[in-house]
């Protein structure tokens, strides 16, 4: 659902803008973005970095619509909404804040959140996501560019309604089918053996660390799993501040539960 809060202001935008004055979709878009932004800090939710870079897209755009004149705006404002969410995903992604990683993280445990596979994933679906707003603001970008007189509220004419709204909400929707496909293709398999960590007491005995390896290993794997063939580094980690506790990095693999 993080996700879906964080695109609430453009979806509002996108469904006013061709059907309510611009000066009306924007504002309501930018008061969304801000009362989202507002609830998320309260909240200490994810997801701050596309929020804020929300309200910072739609104070752009309120400012153009008071500015600009009314042929301008039903040229050009689609596109520069599209290049405005383009642009906050891919500041995202360049500065190691992918958003589709600061959503998928809500209610995660720390072992899930840090695992590479969490990352990798969530890397790859940022990118994914960066492709489509691309492409939806290089398409929206073609009625005007070719067609001096093409507006989003010309349905007649197929250059317009395809580059405009078509292409662009095709590839938004493409993009949110991958997001539900690839996390399930990216799944470790159970004969892979995986890596992790965990804390024991310096002096503790070999006996002891196999057995909280095998505890944390079993936090990880989750219901209906259980981790075997676990094994414990030979060095250990002095935590920062406590000198008294150290970071064992172990492996497993993963089978079903025996019952």
């Amino acid at each position: 659902m993080g996700i879906l809060v964080g695109f609430a202001p453009w979806i509002v935008y996108w469904v006013l803008v061709g059907n309510a004055p611009f000066k009306a979709a924007v504002l309501v878009a930018l008061g969304i973005a801000i009362i989202g932004l507002v609830i998320g800090r309260i909240k200490k939710a994810p997801g701050l970095t596309f929020e804020i870079g929300a309200v910072a897209t739609f104070s752009v755009l309120a400012v153009l619509t008071f500015v600009l004149d009314q042929a301008f705006m039903e040229q050009w404002m689609q596109p520069l909404s599209n290049a405005g969410i383009f642009l906050v995903a891919l500041a995202g992604a360049l500065t190691g804040k992918p958003f589709v990683r600061e959503f998928a993280a809500a209610g995660r445990s720390d072992e899930v959140i840090k695992s590479d596979l969490f990352k990798r994933i969530t890397s790859l679906l940022t990118w994914i996501w960066v492709a489509a707003f691309a492409g939806m603001t290089v398409s929206s970008a073609i009625p005007p560019t070719v067609q001096g007189d093409s507006t989003i509220l010309d349905t007649k004419t197929p250059l317009s309604f395809l580059c405009y709204w078509v292409i662009p909400f095709t590839l938004m929707g493409l993009a949110a089918l991958a997001s539900r496909i690839v996390p399930d293709k990216m799944t470790i398999s159970d004969d892979v053996v995986r890596e992790t960590s965990f804390v024991a007491y310096t002096e503790a005995a070999i006996d002891e660390l196999y057995y909280l390896a095998q505890e944390h290993a079993n936090r990880e794997v989750g219901a209906g799993k259980e981790a075997y063939d676990v094994k414990v580094g030979g060095m250990g980690i002095a935590l920062t501040g406590d000198e008294s506790r150290k970071s064992w990095p172990s492996t497993y693999r993963v089978r079903d539960r025996r019952r």
